[in-house]
């Protein structure tokens, strides 16, 4: 791992971050640490559902396509939950010594991509970092192998979408591999951001978080296809640890201003979260889509997203 990763240049016309952009900057930072460790106390469930919906050892090798290295972007890559939860796959691991990924790391925060770049072991290994939004990225001649964001594109305006998924599908190799996991408007993080927003945010200064179905829609024009199955899964948290529910719903909405107490007594946030007992526990519904995306001209061939449903 370099002890000083390089810093890619980024698209110089950047649009003003929004309200929600600043917010979740601001939180992912060392600042933020202990909410972040209270949300992640629940959030880790998210990326392990992802980390074995596909086979990914199988995934990256066919990418490879005999060659002993790849290269991958990970946009939005947080604190590296997705590889770590790869690394805990023993055939992932078995990949090292046969193939290096060679793993740019895309995020606003640098922060983040440090703490990403921490997580990195064989066979991935860090080479740039990118800190700026998707649509801000200037991809690289050639391109990657391939690209993936997951859980990472909720701050990204409605109005932007469509030019944060041309600069995906551009960034993704001919032959590579394009993966995007976000939750679908019926999901708990989606819901508790609408329902927190209508109460604590009556200026409407934050803009709603975006939606797995407007990130295919935006994919419409970009000449790929977008597939993939729905994974249905649940996160909980003792009712009596709240501590650790405070943390991870303040992580959720990005605003640690609004304490437990407070949710629970607004009407809005407070129906929604009592919508969620059992019994002692507060439990979360979560409802993510896992988008495989192809040139539109490549011959069909088996993808994440057919592993994903087959397992299912």
């Amino acid at each position: 791992m370099p002890s000083s990763p390089a810093h890619a240049p980024a698209d110089p016309r950047t649009p003003p971050p929004t309200a929600t952009s600043a917010a979740s900057l601001e939180h992912w930072s060392e600042a933020g640490r202990t909410g972040m460790e209270a949300f992640y106390a629940l959030a880790t469930e998210d990326y392990r559902q992802l980390a074995t919906a596909v086979d990914w050892a199988a995934e990256l090798t066919r990418v490879a396509a005999g060659r002993d290295a790849v290269r991958l972007l990970d946009v939005a890559c947080g604190s590296g939950k997705f590889p770590a939860a790869l690394l805990a796959r023993p055939a992932v691991r078995a990949l090292a010594g046969a193939l290096t990924v060679h793993t740019d790391l895309l995020d606003p925060s640098a922060f983040s991509l440090a703490e990403a770049r921490g997580q990195l072991q064989p066979p991935f290994v860090g080479a740039a970092d990118h800190e700026c939004t998707l649509q801000e990225l200037a991809v690289p001649e050639g391109g990657y192998d391939v690209v993936w964001s997951l859980h990472g594109l909720y701050a990204v305006p409605a109005e932007e979408v469509p030019a944060a998924m041309r600069r995906f599908a551009e960034a993704v190799a001919p032959g590579g591999l394009g993966v995007i996991a976000q939750a679908t408007g019926q999901s708990h993080y989606l819901v508790f951001d609408e329902v927190f927003r209508r109460s604590f945010d009556p200026s409407g200064s934050r803009v709603p978080y975006s939606t797995v179905e407007q990130l295919v829609a935006g994919l419409a024009g970009c000449g790929v296809t977008a597939e993939g199955p729905t994974l249905r899964y649940e996160t909980s948290v003792a009712r009596e640890d709240r501590a650790t529910a405070e943390g991870f719903l303040q992580r959720c909405a990005f605003d640690d201003t609004v304490s437990l107490d407070q949710m629970l007594a607004d009407p809005q946030v407070g129906a929604y979260l009592r919508s969620c007992e059992r019994g002692d526990r507060w439990v979360f519904s979560h409802e993510v889509r896992l988008v495989t995306t192809r040139p539109v001209a490549t011959a069909p061939q088996p993808t994440a997203a057919a592993q994903a449903e087959v397992q299912a």
